[in-house]
């Protein structure tokens, strides 16, 4: 019976053959996910998502200010009730929405900080109708504090937004389409405000002058 058996001398050509050929897919995978785009779909992705964290932190810092701020003017204003309870609210919206399990879905967080910023409208009013408000050190503390968080808000927005801009565009491009559509990048959500209801701030009544009580019923 025929055999054949290859000599030593065939075998070392065939081990270089394979070799370079190991070689140079190893080298053909970097070349192909760059022209393909799907590292630099990696990159832009990660900024986004980097982006849409520093908006988080910076709007978990404004509902905590916010609810030490309606503390402060319930101490002085208490019977405005209603403005209280519409703020608190608010703060209760914006805060299920950062700890929403999943992931906070960036437009559903502008549209809870939106209203949450209406609803803040309503404490100004209150300040007119309460001057010791604007002399409280709590008060003016907690002020400023907010606006500079809320400053650092719009620039998180703005970083955010441009990022989601930058990755939503390549990813729409080909052949980076293509790969997009086999590893499942999706276009990311901007942060803006979608529901128009959120700009509606609370009406505040003063018709009652500031510090009046109902009276008791009459027995």
């Amino acid at each position: 019976m025929f055999s054949y058996r290859t000599s030593f001398s065939e075998e070392i050509p065939m081990r270089v053959r394979r070799s370079s050929r190991v070689l140079l897919l190893a080298a053909a995978i970097p070349m192909l996910l760059t022209g393909c785009g799907y590292n630099t779909i990696q990159s832009y992705d990660e900024t986004a998502a980097k982006a849409k964290q520093d908006i988080e932190v910076q709007l978990q810092r404004r509902a905590d200010l916010i609810g030490n701020l309606v503390e402060t003017v319930k101490g002085v204003a208490q019977q405005e009730s209603s403005v209280l309870v519409a703020v608190t609210q608010a703060r209760a919206g914006l805060t299920g929405a950062l700890q929403k399990p999943g992931g906070a879905d960036p437009a559903e967080l502008a549209n809870a900080n939106e209203q949450l910023t209406a609803a803040t409208r309503g404490i100004n009013v209150v300040v007119e109708a309460y001057p010791q408000l604007r002399s409280n050190e709590s008060f003016l503390r907690l002020q400023d504090e907010l606006t500079g968080t809320e400053n650092r808000v719009a620039v998180a927005r703005t970083d955010y937004n441009g990022a989601v801009k930058a990755y939503n565009e390549y990813i729409r491009k080909f052949p980076q389409t293509l790969t997009a559509k086999v590893t499942g990048a999706k276009a990311r959500t901007y942060f803006e405000v979608t529901n128009a209801a959120a700009r509606e701030a609370p009406k505040v009544d003063f018709s009652k002058p500031a510090g009046a009580t109902t009276p008791p019923p009459a027995k």
